[in-house]
């Protein structure tokens, strides 16, 4: 089911590891039209304004509502920022989220890598994933994917591993 309303953007003061985030809430009566019952994050697609949205994320905020993050791309699609009023028309997105091929024929060659990240739930795999898309050339491909066996290898998560390579840089 599709559901469509407005809502003013928001904006999380001092508040943990969400500080400075651009947000809007979809009350609990408005997620359960789209997901009945679910009470953790689930992903979306539709619009806001006229940007389009896909595979996007919804997460409680722990008192039954959710909330969807309003990062600087929706922002500079939309030219909306805190205060302002946005039009949400969203329904629940429950198409697969596309892993590298070449991540996954590396994987056959590594059975403990393949085996953590067959554990791992979708969006997750999707950050190792689209770490390597994103690479420009095909040296760092190489090379992102050669991180991520061997940080899977060792059952990193994706933040630890990253640190891990950031560090390794700087020492």
């Amino acid at each position: 089911m599709k559901i469509c309303f407005k809502t003013k953007l928001e904006k999380y003061g001092e508040k943990a590891d969400k500080t400075a985030w651009t947000f809007f809430v979809i009350t609990s009566k408005q997620a359960d039209k789209l997901k009945k019952g679910i009470k953790k994050s689930f992903r979306v697609k539709g619009f806001l304004d006229a940007h389009q949205i896909k595979q996007v994320s919804i997460l409680p905020d722990g008192n039954g509502n959710f909330f969807m993050p309003f990062n600087a791309s929706m922002r500079k699609a939309t030219g909306k920022k805190q205060g302002d009023i946005i039009e949400v028309t969203i329904e629940a997105d429950d198409t697969e989220i596309p892993v590298s091929e070449e991540l996954l024929i590396c994987l056959e060659d590594e059975p403990t890598a393949k085996a953590v990240f067959e554990c791992l739930p979708a969006s997750h795999k999707s950050y190792y994933s689209n770490w390597i898309k994103a690479a420009k050339t095909d040296a760092t491909k190489t090379k992102r994917i050669a991180i991520v066996i061997n940080g899977l290898a060792r059952n990193m998560n994706f933040g630890a591993m990253l640190r891990e390579q950031r560090n390794l840089k700087i020492g």
